[in-house]
This record gives C-alpha cells, structure tokens and sequence, in this order.
C-alpha cells in the first residue's frame, strides 16, 4: 500500500537548490542564528557547540565573541573536508565567517538589553535553532558540533539534533565556571529548545532539497 507521502514524492522529486536560493537562505540563516547568539549573550546564559564555547571564553576573556567563535572551529574545517566535501565546508567557513562579522551589528542597532534571561535563553535558542535548520538544507552549517552531528546523522541514520543535544551537556555543564546556577539551568533548557527545532525538522530523507 502507497502511502501519501510516497505519492507526493514521486511527484515532486528532489531538485536542486539554485544559486539565489542559496544565497538567500544561508544568508536568512546565519542572520537568524547570529540573532539569537547575541540574545544569549545579552542574557547570560549560552548554547552548546562551538557557539557555546565561543560565548564561554567570551564571557571569560577579553577576546571578542566573533574572533573565537572563528577560531574555536578552525580544526572542525579539517573534518568537514575530509568527510563532507569541500562544496560543504567552503559554505560552511562562509557562514561562521559571516556569523562572526555580524557580531557587532546586533548590538549597534539593538543597543544593549537588558532582558529576562529566561526569554533570552528561549528565544534565542530558538533563532538560531531555525538559523541552523535553515543552513543545513543548503547544505552548510556553523561548523563544530554541527559537522559531527551531520556526520553521525549521514553515517548511522541518527538524528542530527539529538546527537547534538548530546554533545551540548559538556558545553553547558561547563557553563558552571562562569555563571549562575540558574543561568546554566536556563542554558540547559535553552539548548533542548534548539536541539529539537533541529531533531524534529531535519530527519534522514525528510528534506529533498539540495
């Protein structure tokens, strides 16, 4: 028995993205994502990833947020390279190169907020779980974790956003040095909030975009 959903992919096979899609979407991604990194830093609290660890040392470090966040994934580009192709990875240095360059804009035209932490870690967790989403069905991604979890994804069929939500308690236990008990409990449940956009959105053979 047929179902529904093998009908319609039969009548809408898989084609690929055109170069306006892609520079439209993983432009609206990495705008998405570096939104709701700077809505976590606003608010204290992090992520998990290299953006997570980048917004660690940032809060620990006098080093701009952008600048780690571009070094913290300098080894994850070797990786992706080796595993993923360099069509992937050259989009994928584009968009944390762009996510690091966009770092100061948020703050010149938003100012600096001051907002409930709890908002912040939820909202922001949620851009830049659609910012990831959106970069990975044009086949890029903010390097790091991401890479990984793709990787893990492509090889055993598990999902991404659960591999990642995995990796992310040692990003966020972390977290204890340098904040509030309940900044990291907000971190925690932040990163959950990303991960399943992720999980629930981006599944083996759910997307035929490419």
């Amino acid at each position: 028995m047929t179902s529904a959903s093998d009908s319609s992919d039969r009548r809408y096979p898989a084609q690929h993205h055109s170069i306006l899609d892609d520079v439209v979407g993983i432009g609206s991604g990495v705008f998405a994502a570096s939104l709701g990194l700077y809505l976590l830093h606003s608010a204290g609290v992090v992520t998990g990833g290299t953006a997570g660890l980048s917004l660690l040392l940032a809060y620990a470090t006098p080093v701009p947020f952008g600048v780690l966040f571009m070094v913290v994934n300098l080894p994850f580009f070797v990786l992706a390279v080796r595993q993923r192709g360099w069509n992937f990875t050259i989009r994928t240095v584009i968009s944390v190169a762009a996510v690091s360059a966009l770092t100061p804009l948020h703050p010149a035209m938003l100012g600096t907020l001051a907002e409930n932490p709890v908002y912040g870690a939820v909202a922001g967790n949620l851009l830049a779980g659609i910012g990831l989403l959106i970069l990975f069905r044009h086949h890029a991604s903010l390097g790091g974790f991401n890479i990984m979890a793709l990787i893990i994804q492509d090889r055993w069929g598990w999902r991404a956003g659960y591999v990642q939500m995995a990796l992310d308690v040692i990003i966020v236990a972390a977290s204890f040095s340098v904040t509030s008990p309940m900044n990291v409990l907000l971190s925690a449940i932040g990163a959950v909030v990303m991960n399943l956009v992720i999980a629930l959105n981006h599944r083996p053979g759910r997307y035929l975009g490419f």
